[in-house]
């Protein structure tokens, strides 16, 4: 562009002047004489000189402007008045004709031309603006063409003077001051690149084209109508707004077009916008290129077109299209046509919607159009071919302008009008021209002249005493207006003008919509706006009903795919853009709760997906419970087993002396009963659902139980089977086996279990879970075994004694049966053990409650063997055979017994609890002791405080029986806070002393110590809402009594949560400096809450960016355990996770947990793998952390920080922390704070507790007063005097260094000192009126807090240069400077900034770099963090399971798929006809394989054929040459030579299956082959007939041969034959072979083939061959017994016998052979039955005729033979 655009300029030559230094001028006088005298110069054609200088010339001829004035200073125009320009051929030989506009004239930019001599005239005739000073101008008209535009860039560049003369050089001679224009973006360009080079500032009303905004290239260009950067975000957020994702682009084919639709289609993408087509043009292109457009736009399926046109090009298209409309499409416009009047003639595009500039007024500006009679017309040539035009007439002295002006201005002739009579009403005229009734881009030009105005005024003119003067005779350079054109700002006509870094305005659209009147035609209709300045978000509004195309109320549908109902997920469908999908259903388990869901997401462990998937419902909860039928039943059979134990001890006590109790051991069978009765109850523990206490109590109960219960048998057992050893002579073993050794055994084995009971119990006890792994649907409440071991311990235990119990049983079974009971024992432990065994695989297998149920039953099933086995025999003979319960019967033996002991514990627990009953009153009295302000004054209005000054409070214990102590704050003073509220001190000192802000009121404060906590923030919200009086009367309530009107404060989130809350209840506003939750934008909740600091929802969004910017994806999270650093990290991590960042740990703690909370902390951050660490963390907080990870430094960590501790000067201490970086309030400068702040002298200190003890901690010395103080402070800090040196006045506070004295890096102050501002100005709106431009304040006026925070809602001020407004919710707009902790030259850390974020910004440029980061060590190199490497093409991701999206393994890809991308997420196949490389990462052409006559297997088939070919022909030339001997006679000397025929061409046709495949090939292969096969079977067939009929005709009265003769042989062969024929070619007809690319055998090569076509056809040639080789062989078997002399049946059966077991063999290795080699296997089956056929039927004749001719005799032929 650049190129061509000076090539342009060199060939007009208009630039470029001759310089003669030779020449001596005559050179005196200052600037203003110069011209003057060199054109007395050139007039007396000698001038002389001392000095040397230059002569200038222009090359060429100079262009006379359109409109032209003179004066002091000339502002340049350039319009496109004609929209075409005469087309020059350059011959190169001679100098180009003058360039020249054609075409008819263009109203509109006449009427934007006579809109800047508007705004000029009314500007010369301005008092204010450029006083005494008269601006000129020349306009030109640029033919809306480039060439135009550089001629015309040039003229304003050299001025009109052919010859002048200069001391230094020829770029200054004519210039203008300044040049409003072009209309184009392309035009523009073009003059920027050339007047930007003389430093001549430009400014466009129309060229919106983005690349404008690049001051590199453009660095003079100005505009006063938005960029296209804004227009296009601005239509994709409108396109995004209606839920169009499928959408059509049309563009010019231009600067504006491309530009403004590449920016568009950007916007667009990151909206998740598609574009269907996306198609450009321009009004030069011929119609066929405009038709093809049009077709584009009606064939689509996309119902909404967004067009990025120009005028010209948008008529054409719409031209075009009304010739043949296009189903309705949804027209979406940008501001060059879309508000156009000649636009709405196309009523098809009825509903059309898009953006332009705001609508206008201009003052005088219709009366000063219209004020064009017929004779100032004819002074014009514009004017007069405007006239004509306009009311089609000629005016008299039209043929003189065409010869003077036309021929050089324009091209064209004189058309045959009539004469303007006089009568043409200009007024009456509709035409752009004279329509004010939209004044849109004439605003623009408007703007644009008085922003020139306004430069040039502020270059030339100085105030003075409330006066401009003007100095009209200074001489001022065009760069001296560009200068201050960056810096103008100002208002006309209520409309603001100023430019920002790239030359351009605010943006602000209106949204404007076709609707038809009531007239039926269509109007514009301004539905919207749009407003770039507002936040982010609310800058888009519609505040009208739009009428869409066709007239549709309803919003058009634009989709590629319908929307996915929530329960399905979006899968992309191949090759299409991402609006193009399938509607998939969520897999199980997985929900998706949202339309258009791009996946599903499981639900939480303990929900469960509904049966539309798309709402997560809470699993339902299981456990084996005492209201469900297995419950009931088990806990019916536990109380039913416990009562049968009872009731066999009641009947043994009851027989206790019984013999059969007696001899049973009965103080075993009681503790058995017992350890029974506890056994069945146990069971009952399981059931219900789990607790802590039933689930260690179920299974430690359960174990000691049983094995008490087994220890008993297992005691009856050893007694029983030692009684019958004790009889024997001699034993004395019954000593060890008494009652003591029997309780002692009990005893011994249930302490062991005892002991694996409280050892599992301790180390690791069963607990209550939710297994939420068994069953995906429920949850099953279960106790966790806690220690496996120990419960299969206890278990194992058990089994144990059970095992050796069952053995001694075992043992003692054949002992006698009256005494003994080891049977029942054996009967009840073999019960227990099958019980227990069947248990396990059970319990192992059984799923959620029936693991309970099956422990249940085990407990029970054994129990009741144990009690039914052992006791209920007894029982038996006690209750119903008394007769069996004797001694004698039971033969002697008696055991004690001892009566059973049993004890029982009860507890009791009472709770009393006392309520009070408090009677309100009707006095106001306050609760408590009014707590004292740290600093006070009275006013007027009172303004409140709250600031952290102490960062501890006394911590209380309450008893709640005495009434609490006071709170008290404690630790050492905080030396910023004590900045801050100094800070706000001067604020409202500053504001008392002003005669603007508040004049003659008296603002006074309450400022209070929060101790940065809760309960003290709390109570200073009730002081500052209360007042201080201890009693007060009000005839209405208490809550108006001591109001402030306003607070500032508090420094921190959560006591400012706690503070608003209170205070927000009475219409209190809080204004906070340093309180940056965004929980706190929630105005529903916190209603009277602002802050001059921005949320923390934009610096989380800006440290998203920033560490996306570096391309960090694993990083450590740490926050402040509180409202500030919870909220900051919840935002930041959303905000992270939309950019793909994945968090290793996030890990939170507060400066009142315990140290080892913060070495956790530190030791997360020690140990893990992201280098990266966002510290979303207070002041206190950081200062801890860092300090613990000093004393064990962590490997380097780049710490990225938030603005609570990234810019406080405490923290560059850490120098491991070097390379930190992190968002800051943007550093400021208060005048005055500084002086202010240092006012402090002893005696004013001692006058304040707080002074006095900041005094004393920054000297470390005491004030004589300070004991007084202690004393009445006490009630305010928690402290004691300590010993130190007394003050002696030499302290000098100037020279401490402190936060407090530091004033170098005022962010926070300033936003402190903004806060207090704020409030001013809300107080100041509300009580003060303004008349005649003074202020009246009525100081007597009683306001409420409400008045103030409706009225703090619309402040909108500057002070000392920095902005103060909130939006909506109470925030302010958010800018943050990026510091970077550098070392500076010292070696010590320091903050330097190094960028910065400005959320005001357009979407995408918010965030900025502009200077060196260094890193963590002082690196230079941005670190490394991220959890896997990328993986490089040929690979693809593959998330590692359980890990974060971020943390992925590398896999190949699979065989046949690529990636050509790093960090692809899939592979993607080749296409079908090529495969990978081995990188896997291209995709180049498979190799092409077939049998070819070139490779070693196709030759020696080839070879072979052609060596039968021969053969056969061999064979035929000697039965030829023998065709008269008997052998040859014999045998059928016709068939014998038509089958040697029939196998040549067998032998040859299998050459056609070699070489690559080709239609003709593959239909000639398969049929020769099954022709030529089929003759050659007919003719053996013949023969072998002829030779069985022969010997059949030899029977007495056979006359068979007649049927059999030469012509029946050859009808035979025929017909046989000609069936095939026929099988051929209905093959051929239907369905014929043809070759085709082989692409599924191999992978990675292509096999050429012939397809089959019809596979019937094939294997019916096949099959019919087969048929009668099958025939063949079969006569063949039936004459192999005749003579052999006359008999080749032999032959034949052996031929056919080869070539049917040739072709049964072919089928397999057909069907199984690969590639080419299938055409290999059926050469080989042609080859090897051909050689069969020859070799077996005719190599025996000719070897007789060539070697044997003694048998070639028909004596021989005749013989026969004997059988």
């Amino acid at each position: 562009m650049e190129i061509s655009v000076l090539f342009i300029g060199l060939r007009l030559t208009l630039g470029f002047f001759e310089l003669n230094s030779g020449l001596k001028l005559n050179y005196s006088g200052d600037g203003l004489k110069q011209r003057a005298l060199c054109t007395e110069a050139r007039a007396a054609g000698k001038v002389t000189t001392e000095d040397s200088s230059v002569i200038c010339k222009l090359q060429g001829t100079a262009h006379l402007p359109a409109f032209s004035m003179d004066g002091d200073y000339i502002i340049g125009g350039a319009f496109f008045i004609h929209y075409n320009m005469q087309a020059l051929e350059h011959n190169y030989t001679t100098v180009p004709e003058p360039l020249r506009c054609t075409g008819r004239i263009e109203p509109r930019e006449v009427h934007l031309s006579r809109a800047m001599i508007f705004a000029i005239d009314e500007i010369n005739n301005s008092t204010k603006l450029l006083p005494g000073i008269r601006l000129g101008y020349q306009i030109h008209d640029s033919c809306a063409s480039v060439p135009m535009a550089v001629k015309v860039a040039f003229q304003l560049t050299n001025d009109l003077d052919h010859v002048f003369y200069s001391s230094d050089n020829c770029s200054q001679s004519g210039i203008v001051m300044a040049v409003v224009g072009e209309s184009g973006s392309t035009p523009s360009i073009s003059m920027s690149r050339i007047i930007g080079s003389f430093n001549i500032p430009q400014v466009s009303h129309l060229a919106t084209c983005a690349c404008l905004s690049n001051k590199q290239q453009f660095p003079s260009f100005f505009r006063t109508i938005p960029s296209d950067q804004f227009q296009a975000d601005a239509l994709a957020k409108l396109v995004k707004q209606f839920g169009w994702t499928w959408i059509g682009a049309v563009r010019s084919d231009s600067d504006y077009g491309n530009n403004g639709m590449a920016s568009f289609l950007k916007a667009a993408y990151k909206e998740g916008i598609c574009v269907e087509y996306s198609e450009s043009f321009n009004r030069i292109h011929p119609r066929s290129r405009i038709q093809r457009v049009a077709d584009v736009i009606r064939r689509s399926t996309a119902m909404v077109v967004v067009v990025f046109a120009g005028l010209g090009e948008m008529r054409l298209l719409m031209e075009e299209l009304s010739r043949e409309p296009s189903p309705p499409r949804q027209w979406i416009g940008s501001e060059a046509w879309v508000t156009h009047p000649d636009m709405l003639k196309f009523t098809f595009c009825a509903g059309a919607i898009g953006f332009g500039i705001p609508r206008s007024v201009i003052p005088g500006l219709r009366d000063f159009l219209l004020d064009l009679s017929p004779t100032k017309v004819a002074a014009s040539p514009i004017f007069t071919e405007f006239w004509e035009d306009a009311f089609n007439c000629s005016l008299g002295k039209s043929e003189k302008f065409m010869l003077f002006f036309f021929n050089d201005y324009i091209l064209g002739s004189v058309t045959e009008k009539r004469l303007c009579d006089g009568s043409e009403d200009i007024k009456k005229l509709q035409s752009p021209y004279t329509d004010t009734s939209d004044l849109r881009i004439t605003n623009m030009v408007y703007k644009a002249v008085y922003a020139i105005a306004h430069a040039i005024h502020n270059a030339v003119c100085q105030e003075t005493n409330s006066t401009t003067q003007c100095d009209k005779l200074s001489r001022i350079e065009s760069k001296q207006v560009l200068a201050q054109l960056k810096k103008v700002n100002f208002s006309q006509n209520g409309y603001h003008v100023s430019f920002d870094a790239n030359g351009d305005p605010v943006a602000k659209y209106e949204l404007v919509n076709w609707q038809k009147s009531k007239s039926g035609s269509l109007e514009f209709v301004t539905v919207g706006y749009y407003d770039a300045s507002l936040p982010v978000g609310q800058e888009f509004h519609i505040n009208m009903n739009i009428t869409w195309m066709e007239g549709r109320k309803q919003v058009p549908v634009s989709v590629c795919s319908d929307s996915c109902p929530p329960g399905t997920h979006k899968v992309l469908q191949k090759g299409k853009p991402i609006c193009c999908y399938d509607c998939i259903p969520c897999p199980e388990g997985e929900i998706s709760n949202e339309t258009d869901s791009t996946d599903c997401f499981h639900c939480l462990k303990e929900f469960w997906p509904n049966a539309e998937r798309d709402t997560c419902f809470p699993k339902s909860v299981e456990f084996l419970s005492f209201s469900e039928v297995l419950g009931i039943i088990l806990a019916v059979l536990s109380i039913c087993g416990a009562c049968l134990a009872v009731i066999v001890t009641v009947v043994f006590f009851c027989h206790r002396t019984s013999p059969i109790v007696r001899a049973n051991n009965s103080e075993l069978s009681f503790l058995l009963l017992f350890s029974l009765t506890l056994c069945f109850l146990c069971s009952l523990t399981f059931i219900g659902a789990p607790s802590e206490w039933s689930c260690m109590l179920r299974h430690t109960a359960f174990g000691i139980t049983f094995v008490l219960c087994i220890s008993c048998v297992l005691g009856k057992t050893i007694v029983v089977l030692m009684a019958f050893k004790a009889t024997l002579p001699g034993s004395n073993i019954m000593k060890w086996f008494g009652p003591l050794q029997q309780r002692l055994t009990v005893v011994a084995f249930t302490l062991i279990q005892v002991l694996i009971c409280t050892v599992w119990l301790v180390v690791s006890p069963p607990f209550p879970m939710k297994n939420l792994t068994t069953y995906k649907d429920r949850i099953i409440l279960e106790c966790a075994l806690g220690s496996a071991v120990g419960f299969w311990a206890v278990l194992g235990y058990i089994g144990l004694l059970a095992v050796f119990c069952f053995v001694l049983a075992v043992l003692a079974r054949k002992l006698p049966d009256n005494f003994n009971e080891a049977k029942l024992i054996t009967f009840s432990m073999l019960i227990f053990c099958a019980v227990w065994i069947t248990f396990i695989p059970a319990y192992v297998s059984s799923p959620g409650k029936f693991t309970v149920a099956v422990e249940i039953f085990a407990i029970l099933a054994s129990s009741f063997g144990l009690i039914l086995c052992i006791f209920a025999p007894k029982c038996f003979i006690i209750l119903f055979k008394p007769q069996k319960n004797t001694k004698k019967h039971l033969m002697n033996k008696k055991g004690s017994c001892d009566n059973l002991k049993q004890q029982a514990v009860s507890t009791q627990s009472s709770a009393c609890a006392k309520d009070s009953i408090v009677d309100s009153s009707v006095i106001c009295k306050l609760q408590g002791a009014a707590r004292l302000p740290a600093f006070s004054e009275d006013g007027d209005y009172i303004i409140g405080g709250v600031f952290s000054t102490h960062y501890n409070m006394e911590m209380v214990k309450h008893n709640y029986t005495t009434m609490p102590a006071l709170l008290k704050c404690t630790g050492r003073i905080e030396p910023r806070e004590l900045h801050f509220l100094r800070t706000m001190i001067f604020a409202i000192e500053e504001i008392n002393n002003s005669s603007k802000l508040l004049p003659g009121i008296r603002l006074g404060y309450h400022i209070h110590d929060s101790c940065a906590s809760v309960p003290m923030a709390v109570k200073v919200a009730f002081q500052l809402t209360n007042g201080l009086d201890p009693v007060f009367y009000t005839g209405n309530n208490c809550s108006q009594s001591g109001m402030v009107m306003a607070v500032v404060g508090d420094s921190a989130s959560t006591s400012s949560i706690s503070i608003s809350r209170i205070i927000g209840s009475f219409n209190i506003p809080q204004v906070s400096h340093f309180a940056t939750c965004a929980c706190l934008s929630n105005k529903q909740q916190y209603p009277s809450f602002f802050r001059t600091i921005p949320s923390d929802q934009f610096q989380a969004n800006a440290l998203a960016k920033l560490v996306k910017q570096f391309g960090w994806t694993w990083i450590g999270a740490v926050r402040s355990d509180s409202d500030y650093g919870n909220n900051g990290m919840a935002s930041f991590l959303k905000a992270a996770y939309k950019e793909g960042i994945c968090v290793e740990y996030s890990e939170s703690f507060n400066r009142v947990h315990p140290r080892s909370r913060i070495q956790k902390v530190a030791d997360v951050i020690r140990r893990s793998k992201a280098m990266v660490v966002v510290a979303f963390v207070g002041l206190g907080e950081m200062m801890l952390l860092l300090e613990e990870l000093s004393h064990e430094p962590s490997p380097p960590r780049q710490w990225i920080g938030s603005e609570g501790w990234v810019t406080h000067p405490d923290m560059l201490k850490f120098t491991f922390c070097a390379g930190a970086i992190g968002f800051g309030i943007p550093r400021s400068v208060i005048p005055g704070l500084r002086d202010f702040l240092l006012d402090l002298s002893p005696a004013k200190v001692g006058s304040s507790p707080i002074l006095t003890e900041f005094w004393e901690d920054a000297f470390n010395c005491r004030l004589e007063k300070s004991e007084k103080l202690i004393l009445k402070f006490s009630l305010y800090i928690l402290g004691s005097a300590t010993d130190k040196k007394l003050c002696n006045g030499s302290e000098d506070i100037q020279k401490l260094q402190s936060p407090y004295t530091d004033t170098s890096e005022l962010r926070i102050t300033n936003m402190v000192y903004k806060a207090v501002y704020a409030i001013a100005h809300a107080i100041h709106n509300a009580v003060c009126q303004e008349t005649n431009s003074t202020s009246q304040c009525d100081k007597l006026s009683r306001i409420e807090s409400k008045q103030v925070l409706t009225q703090l809602k619309k402040v909108n001020f500057s002070q000392n240069g920095y902005h103060v407004s909130f939006d909506t919710n109470g925030d302010p707009v958010a800018k943050y400077e990026l510091v970077n902790w550098q070392k500076s030259i010292s070696g010590s850390l320091a903050f330097v900034t190094v960028g910065y974020y400005d959320a005001s910004l357009p979407v995408g440029q918010e965030f900025h770099i502009y200077k060196d980061i260094t890193w963590m060590e002082g690196r230079t190199q941005v670190p490394v963090s991220v959890c896997s490497d990328s993986c490089p093409p040929g690979t693809h991701k593959v998330l590692q399971k359980g890990k974060p999206i971020c943390c992925y393994d590398c896999i190949p890809c699979p065989e046949g798929e690529i990636s050509n991308t790093t960090d692809s997420t899939d592979c993607f196949p080749c296409p079908k006809e090529f495969w990978p490389n081995a990188d896997r990462d291209t995709c180049f052409p498979k190799p092409v394989e077939f049998l070819s006559f070139t490779e070693v297997l196709g030759i020696i088939l080839a070879a072979f054929s052609v060596i039968g070919a021969c053969l056969a022909i061999i064979t035929a030339t000697i039965f030829f040459r023998h065709r008269t001997s008997p052998i040859v006679r014999a045998n059928n000397s016709e068939l014998s030579f038509l089958l040697l025929f029939s196998l040549t061409l067998c032998f040859l046709c299998s050459l056609t299956f070699i070489g690559a495949p080709s239609e003709w090939s593959c239909m000639l292969r398969h049929t020769a082959f099954g022709i030529t096969f089929v003759l050659c079977i007919s003719c053996v067939l013949g023969k072998t007939i002829v030779v069985l009929m022969a010997f059949k005709a030899t029977l007495p009265g056979s006359n068979i041969m007649k049927w059999f003769g030469p012509l029946q042989q050859r009808l035979t062969v025929v017909s046989f034959t000609l069936i095939q024929v026929l099988i051929c070619t209905v093959w051929l007809v239907v369905s014929p072979p043809f070759p085709m690319k082989n692409l599924t055998t191999y992978k990675d090569r292509i096999i050429l083939e012939c397809a089959l076509g019809s596979a019937f056809g094939f294997w019916a040639v096949l099959g019919y061959i087969g048929l009668l080789a099958v025939f063949c062989f079969v006569l063949a078997v039936l004459a192999r017994k005749l003579p052999d002399n006359f008999n080749e049946a032999k032959f034949i059966t052996f031929s056919m016998l080869i070539f049917c077991a040739v072709w049964i063999t072919f089928i397999p290795a057909y069907v199984s052979s690969p590639g080419k080699f299938t055409v290999a296997v059926k050469i080989f089956a042609i080859l090897a039955s051909s050689f069969g056929l020859i070799l077996c039927i005719f190599a025996p004749k000719c070897f007789i005729i060539l070697f044997e001719p003694d048998k070639n005799t028909k004596k021989h032929l005749i013989k026969k033979k004997e059988l």
